[in-house]
C-alpha cells in the first residue's frame, strides 16, 4: 500500500487524525518560511487565534520540533526534517499533483511546479524556487557542455543563491545573459545573476556589456561587435533558458522609460513584462523596448523554457505572458499565484 493509499485510509476511519496532522505541517512549513516569527505574525498569516495557535505550538515545542527565542519561533534540526517528509508524504494527499495539472492546462503550457506558500508573504518561498530548479536542470541538462540563458530581475538573483555545484558533475555549465541588461540596478542585471549562477554551480559564465542608451539605429553595428557577437551565437544555441515574468507598472518604472513610454504602457493596460515585452491582460502586444538578445518569439525553438514567478500579486502577470509563452514552457510557482489563477475562471 502507498503513503498516499495509507492517507485515505486513516482519513475515512479517523477523518480527524488527519486534519490536525495537516493543522500541524501548515504550522510548521509557515514557520520554515518565515522563521523567525511571532505569534501574532504568524497567527495573521494562517488566519487562525493567537490562542489556538498556541495551543499548537506549545505541543510542537514539546516534541522539540520548534524552538522560541525574541525573536520569534524556528524549527529546530528535527523539525525541518519531518517538516521536509511531511510535506513529500501530503504533497499527492493534499492535491499538489492535481493543482500542477488543473494550472497547466489552464495556462496552455507543458508543465507547472507549484512550491507552498506565496512568496509575496513570505520571501523564503523565492529559495524553495531555486532548490526546485536546481533539481529539474539536474534532470534536464545533458552531459558535456550545457548552455543556459537567464534574465535579470530580483527573483532571479534570489533564485541563483540556491544553486549548487551538484550540477556541474559530468557537465560544462555556461551561463549566459538573455538579454542585454541596461536600465536595471547593477546586482540584479542578467549579467549579474549568470555570474552568481556560475559560482554556486561552479560553472562559466559570459557577459554582454551595452550601452545605457541604445538608439535603434546603433542595434544592428553593434549585433555584429565581436564582443557581443560571440555572446550572442551562444545564446541562440541554448539548451535552457531560465526568466522571470514581471508586473508591467514595476517593470516600467525598473527598466527606466522615457514619460511618454510609460504613458503608453499605462494606456494599453499593459499587465505583464518578459523580454522586455509588455503585454495586456488578452496578451496584446501593449509596446517592446529595444533590447539585444533573445525575444519572446526566439524560445520557440529553444528545447527547454523555464519561467519562474510566484507571489498572488503576479497572477495577472502570468496569465497575460502565458498567451505569448511557448506550449512547452515549464512554470514554477507557488501556492499564492496559482491558487489565483485557478479561481479565476476562463
Amino acid at each position: 500500500m502507498t503513503n498516499n493509499e495509507d492517507l485515505e485510509l486513516l482519513d475515512l476511519v479517523a477523518p480527524d487524525f488527519i486534519k490536525t496532522v495537516e493543522k500541524r505541517f501548515m504550522i510548521l512549513q509557515s514557520i520554515s518560511l518565515m522563521e523567525p516569527v511571532g505569534r501574532r505574525v504568524l497567527a495573521d498569516d494562517l488566519d487562525v487565534t493567537e490562542r489556538s495557535l498556541r495551543t499548537e505550538t506549545d505541543m510542537l515545542r514539546k516534541q522539540g520540533l520548534i524552538t522560541s527565542s525574541k525573536s520569534g519561533m524556528s524549527l529546530t534540526r528535527n523539525g525541518g526534517h519531518v517538516t521536509d517528509q511531511l510535506g513529500k508524504m501530503l504533497a499527492d494527499y493534499q492535491g499538489t499533483a492535481l493543482l500542477e495539472k488543473q494550472l497547466s492546462q489552464k495556462l496552455g503550457i507543458a508543465r507547472c511546479i507549484v512550491l507552498p506558500g506565496n512568496s509575496d508573504k513570505q520571501p523564503r518561498v523565492i529559495d524553495s524556487f531555486g532548490r526546485r530548479l536546481n533539481q529539474l536542470l539536474g534532470s534536464i541538462l545533458p552531459t558535456g557542455e550545457a548552455l543556459i540563458s537567464v534574465t535579470g530581475g530580483r527573483t532571479l538573483a534570489k533564485v541563483a543563491r540556491n544553486l549548487s555545484s551538484d550540477l556541474s558533475k559530468n557537465r560544462r555549465l555556461i551561463f549566459l545573459p538573455a538579454r542585454g541588461g541596461v536600465g536595471e540596478s547593477v546586482a540584479i542585471q542578467a549579467n549579474s545573476v549568470c555570474a552568481e549562477m556560475a559560482e554556486k554551480t561552479q560553472g562559466q559564465y559570459r557577459a554582454m556589456y551595452l550601452p545605457e542608451d541604445i538608439s535603434e539605429k546603433s542595434f544592428e553595428s553593434l549585433q555584429k561587435e565581436a564582443s557581443i557577437k560571440s555572446v550572442l551565437d551562444l545564446i541562440y544555441r541554448s539548451n535552457v533558458v531560465i526568466h522571470s515574468i514581471g508586473s508591467a507598472s514595476i517593470m516600467a518604472d525598473r527598466r527606466n522609460l522615457s514619460r511618454g513610454e510609460k504613458s503608453m504602457i499605462a494606456e494599453g493596460e499593459a499587465v505583464s513584462e518578459a523580454f522586455g515585452d509588455f503585454f495586456d491582460q488578452s496578451g496584446r502586444l501593449v509596446y517592446k523596448v529595444p533590447r539585444i538578445g533573445l525575444h519572446v518569439r526566439d524560445l520557440d525553438r529553444i528545447k527547454y523554457v523555464i519561467a519562474i514567478a510566484g507571489g498572488a500579486e503576479k497572477a495577472s502577470a502570468i496569465q497575460s505572458y502565458m498567451k505569448n509563452a511557448p506550449s512547452h514552457t515549464i512554470l514554477i510557482t507557488d501556492e499564492g499565484a496559482s491558487k489565483l489563477i485557478l479561481r479565476d475562471n476562463p
